[in-house]
């Protein structure tokens, strides 16, 4: 069985995930067609979870890939969060995912009042409002539902429009004055159906996740999706018997590659180290059941301080070496590095600037 060492692990995931040895794509829909579902519960975010994973692209690109080609789509997919995922792959992920969380919510529903009566009540009146009048926010839809007694305030009516899009019902549509809307799924996406079901998506969903992630095992599978362990394993034995997984370790634990990537292991390892700014929450962080792989132990307080915070990261060839917080006023970073060695701090501080430099074109703001 192959072994691999720390450094080789973190270069597979790295550049399987678009953020190191060069790797980067050319649009908006190859990114996230490569990694699957880009984080999203925070929109901005979600945005320079592309960019930092693209050469050239900018935060007009990325709308224009959402709300005109509509080649990829924000809603609730993964662990039953916002993520931005290709639209040829939606349906077929809400058929897999969507009863899962709709079954894991239901006590969250009785605790907030909302019976299966009231919850389809909600539900249609989301679908004649949105069929009627088009794209709503979550203010608007919210004055629609307290109509038919669901409360204004508080987390009733996200959880009815968040119901209503792991349903396959709504999805979300065009920004407006930078606010998220909401539009009806099959408004938006009216003739992408089709793909796997039942334990075709479970094995299929394992492979596109092995393809950007690998090395991981079934456990990280599970921490990531958000299906069950016995999912997971399922998935990895149809995947070992159709020649698609090979077993390897990280150092003392179990993992496996896909059989394409293995010859990757044996790259030799770039010159100089590929630094990449992430954002918030980035899909890097969250998605393996350890953290250990990828930020030193020692600062992980500085990078998780608590209250469902992930901040945004400097990483270098996939170790996390900082954080950083965009001055919007200066169109410039603030940096904070973890003590770097004697040989990395030109490189890092290279490597920043760069980002930094591309983060300001990005988003339109030159330094």
């Amino acid at each position: 069985m192959r072994v691999l060492d720390h450094e080789q692990a973190r270069a597979l995931r790295s550049q399987g995930q678009g953020i190191g040895g060069g790797v980067r794509y050319g649009t908006a829909a190859e990114v996230v067609e490569r990694v699957l579902a880009v984080q999203a519960q925070d929109a901005r975010a979600a945005e320079l979870g592309i960019r930092v994973r693209a050469s050239g692209l900018t935060a007009a690109d990325v709308r224009r890939a959402l709300e005109e080609d509509r080649s990829i789509v924000r809603g609730w997919f993964l662990r039953g969060t916002l993520h931005t995922v290709p639209g040829a792959d939606l349906h077929w992920l809400l058929g897999l995912l969507g009863p899962r969380f709709l079954r894991l919510s239901a006590r969250r529903y009785r605790e907030l009042g909302l019976d299966e009566g009231l919850c389809d009540r909600a539900e249609a009146v989301l679908v004649k409002v949105l069929g009627d009048q088009g794209p709503a926010t979550r203010a608007e839809l919210t004055e629609h539902l307290a109509r038919i007694g669901v409360a204004p305030r508080g987390q009733a009516p996200f959880h009815l429009i968040r119901r209503a899009a792991l349903r396959g019902v709504v999805c979300h549509g065009p920004e407006r004055d930078g606010e998220a809307t909401f539009v009806l799924l099959t408004d938006w996406l009216p003739s992408r159906t089709g793909g796997p079901t039942g334990e075709a998506a479970e094995t299929e969903l394992a492979r596109r996740y092995l393809r950007a992630h690998a090395p991981a095992s079934p456990e990280d599978f599970a921490t990531w999706s958000g299906l069950p362990k016995t999912a997971a394993l399922r998935a990895w034995r149809a995947l070992g018997a159709a020649g698609h997984l090979t077993p390897c370790r990280i150092v003392d634990e179990d993992s496996a590659l896909p059989t394409e990537r293995v010859a990757e292991a044996d790259l030799a390892p770039p010159a100089a180290p590929d630094v990449r700014l992430l954002p918030a929450y980035d899909n890097y962080l969250l998605g393996y059941r350890s953290r250990a792989l990828s930020v030193p132990s020692a600062h992980e307080r500085r990078v998780w301080p608590g209250g469902g915070q992930i901040r945004p990261t400097v990483v270098a060839d996939g170790l996390v070496r900082g954080t950083w917080a965009w001055r919007r006023s200066a169109a410039d970073t603030d940096v904070s590095l973890f003590p770097p060695g004697p040989d990395e701090a030109t490189a890092l501080t290279q490597g920043i600037a760069t980002e930094t430099a591309d983060i300001a074109r990005f988003l339109g703001r030159p330094r």
